[in-house]
C-alpha cells in the first residue's frame, strides 16, 4: 500500500513538473520569479484601473469646462508637467526610492480626497471641472512613468526582456477592468463615490510597492555577484536617496545621447500617432454622420486593441525580444507604419484608417512600449527616475501639443490627407531607424560596452 502511494505522489510530482515547464514555456518566467512578477502584474493593473475608474469623469469635467476651452486644457496640463519636474526631483533628493514612490501615490490618493469633497459639497463651478481633467491628465502619465522606472530598477536586463511583456499585460487587464467596474457601479453608486474605489486601488499599488522592495532587498542579501549588474547595484534599489539636483532630469537628458536619442524616439512616436488620430477622426466623421454609430466603431476598435494586447504581452512579447532582438523589436511598429502611411496616401478609406490604427496601438502597447522601457534597464538609477519622468511627462505633453499645431498647419496650406499621410513616410522610417540604433546602443550597455563611462 505503501508504494502505491509513493507512486501516485510521484506521478503527482512529474505531472506538477511537467506543468511548470508547460507554463515556463508559455510565459518565460523562471523559478523564483514568479512572486515578483505578480506583485509588479498586480501593481500596474491596479494603477491602470484605478485611471480608468476616473477618465469617464474627466472626460465629462472637459466638456463641463467648456469644450471651447479644451485647447487650453492640454496647454494647462503641459505648463503642470513642466511645474512637476522640480517637484519631483525635490523628492527624489530627500527620499528613497521606495519611499517617495509610496509618497507619490498616497500624494494622488489625497488628490482623489479633495476632489470628493469638492463634488460632494456640490461646488460646481467650471474651474473646479478644468481643474479635475488637468489633474487627471497629469495622473494618469505621472503613475505610469514611475512604475515603469521602478520595474527597471528592480529587474534585470535578462529578467526585462523575459518578463515585461506579461507586466504589461496587467496593466491591459486595468484598462480593461476599470471601465467595467465604471459602468456597472455608476448608477448603484453614483459618479463620486467612484473615486472612494479609485483611491482603493492606488492603496493596493502602494501595497504591492513595499513587498516588490521587500522581494528586492532579499535578492539582494542573497546573491552578491551578477555577471549582468554593475557593483553600484548590488545594493537594495530602494534603500537610499537618489540626490543630485530638483532639475537633475533635465540636465541628465540632454548630456546624454542615448537619453536625447529617447527623446527623439518619443516625439516621433507622438507625433504620428496625433497624425494617424486627426486622419482618423476626419475619414471617420466623413463616412458616419451618426455620433451613434461612430461611437460603435470606436468601441469595435477599442474591444480588438485591448484583445491584440494582451494575447500578445502574455504570450509573444518575451519571444519576439528573445527571438529578434531588442533593436529589431522596437523598429517593428515603426516599419509598420511606413507602409501603413504609405496606404493611406494611395488610399485614403475607412477600412485601411481602422487596420492602422489598431494594429499600430496594440503593437505600442504590446511590443514598443515594454520594449521602450527596457532602455533604461541599462542607466543609472537617477537617470531611470529623473530623465525617464522628464522624457514620460514633459516631452510627451510637449510631442503631443506641438505636433497638433503641426498637423492643422499643414491643413492650413492645403495639404490633403493623403499628403500628410505621405509626408508622415520619411518620419517613421526616421523613427524606425533611431528605435533600431537605440536597440543596438542597448544591447551594447547591458552586455558590458563602455560600462564605467559616466557619459553615453
Amino acid at each position: 500500500m505503501e508504494n502505491i502511494f509513493a507512486l501516485g505522489g510521484a506521478t503527482d510530482a512529474r505531472s506538477a513538473n511537467r506543468q511548470g515547464t508547460w507554463w515556463q514555456r508559455l510565459v518565460a518566467v523562471e523559478p523564483g520569479e514568479w512572486r515578483p512578477l505578480l506583485w509588479s502584474f498586480s501593481y500596474f493593473f491596479a494603477l491602470l484601473c484605478s485611471y480608468y475608474i476616473i477618465r469617464p469623469m474627466r472626460d465629462e469635467m472637459g466638456i463641463a469646462g467648456g469644450v471651447e476651452h479644451l485647447q487650453w486644457l492640454f496647454s494647462g496640463t503641459f505648463l503642470v508637467m513642466l511645474a512637476v519636474v522640480p517637484l519631483f526631483g525635490w523628492l527624489t533628493r530627500h527620499f528613497a526610492p521606495r519611499r517617495f514612490l509610496s509618497l507619490v501615490y498616497l500624494f494622488f490618493i489625497g488628490n482623489l480626497l479633495v476632489f470628493f469633497l469638492l463634488f460632494r459639497s456640490d461646488i460646481t463651478h467650471a474651474w473646479v471641472a478644468r481643474a479635475f481633467f488637468i489633474w487627471a491628465s497629469v495622473f494618469n502619465l505621472f503613475v505610469v512613468s514611475v512604475f515603469w522606472s521602478f520595474m527597471a530598477d528592480i529587474f534585470t536586463n535578462i529578467q526585462a526582456k523575459r518578463l515585461f511583456g506579461v507586466i504589461a499585460a496587467g496593466g491591459t487587464a486595468g484598462a480593461l477592468a476599470g471601465p467595467a467596474l465604471t459602468v456597472v457601479l455608476v448608477l448603484p453608486l453614483g459618479p463620486n463615490n467612484l473615486l472612494l474605489l479609485s483611491m482603493l486601488f492606488l492603496g493596493w499599488a502602494v501595497l504591492c510597492i513595499n513587498r516588490l522592495s521587500a522581494w528586492r532587498q532579499s535578492t539582494c542579501a542573497g546573491s552578491k555577484t551578477d555577471a549582468h549588474k554593475k557593483k553600484s547595484d548590488m545594493t537594495d534599489p530602494g534603500s537610499e536617496p537618489l540626490g543630485g539636483s530638483i532639475l537633475a532630469g533635465v540636465r541628465l537628458v540632454w548630456q546624454s545621447p542615448y537619453l536625447m536619442g529617447i527623446c527623439g524616439l518619443m516625439l516621433l512616436f507622438t507625433t504620428l500617432a496625433t497624425f494617424l488620430y486627426f486622419q482618423q477622426a476626419h475619414i471617420i466623421r466623413d463616412h458616419f454622420p451618426d455620433p451613434a454609430q461612430r461611437t460603435a466603431l470606436f468601441a469595435a476598435m477599442d474591444f480588438t486593441v485591448n484583445g491584440l494586447t494582451l494575447a500578445t504581452q502574455v504570450f509573444f512579447t518575451s519571444r519576439i525580444v528573445g527571438r529578434i532582438g531588442l533593436a529589431w523589436t522596437l523598429a517593428i511598429i515603426p516599419l509598420g507604419l511606413v507602409a501603413g502611411f504609405t496606404v493611406l496616401a494611395i488610399a485614403p478609406a475607412l477600412w485601411v484608417i481602422v487596420a492602422v490604427q489598431v494594429l499600430r496601438r496594440a503593437g505600442n502597447y504590446a511590443i514598443m512600449r515594454p520594449g521602450r522601457e527596457m532602455l533604461y534597464v541599462v542607466v543609472n538609477k537617477e537617470e531611470k527616475y529623473k530623465a525617464k519622468n522628464f522624457i514620460d511627462t514633459v516631452i510627451y505633453r510637449g510631442g503631443d501639443a506641438v505636433s497638433a499645431w503641426v498637423y492643422a498647419g499643414l491643413l492650413a496650406v492645403g495639404l490633403s490627407g493623403a499628403g500628410i499621410a505621405l509626408a508622415a513616410v520619411p518620419l517613421a522610417g526616421l523613427w524606425a531607424w533611431i528605435s533600431f540604433r537605440l536597440g543596438t546602443r542597448q544591447e551594447q550597455l547591458a552586455a558590458g560596452v563602455d560600462r564605467g563611462k559616466q557619459r553615453r
